[in-house]
């Protein structure tokens, strides 16, 4: 995902975006495997794939908003939207997960920091 923000013209963000995407099929297949149909990669209680995976989507929801596209949806990947409803409103998480919006402004904020680093002086 971080590789979108460096993308240099249409056809490479769009390449870019589309192995995102191949990549969340990929992940849509070995949750519906490993978690055998119930609410978590690990069952029915939050573990560690749940924690590495969620860690993921604040910057998930941030590269939709920032590009018009939606990588979680009921059509491709069932499973993961059903996941990421539940995980974010779980007890154990959803005091700790970061707002979009803030995450939006920080990544702007680091752009234009990372522009004026690479910037001639």
């Amino acid at each position: 995902m971080r590789s979108i923000v460096g993308a240099q013209g249409d056809d490479e963000r769009k390449r870019l975006l589309q192995e995102v995407r191949e990549g969340l099929d990929l992940v849509e297949d070995a949750f519906n495997k490993i978690s055998k149909g119930k609410a978590y990669f690990g069952g029915d209680q939050i573990g560690y794939l749940d924690i590495a995976f969620g860690s993921f989507m604040g910057w998930l929801r941030v590269h939709e908003a920032s590009n018009g596209v939606k990588f979680l949806d009921q059509g491709t990947t069932p499973g993961l939207v059903n996941w990421a409803e539940r995980f974010g409103t779980h007890d154990a998480v959803k005091d700790v997960l970061p707002e979009t919006g803030k995450l939006m402004e920080f990544a702007k904020f680091m752009k234009a920091k990372m522009a004026a680093a690479s910037a001639p002086k």
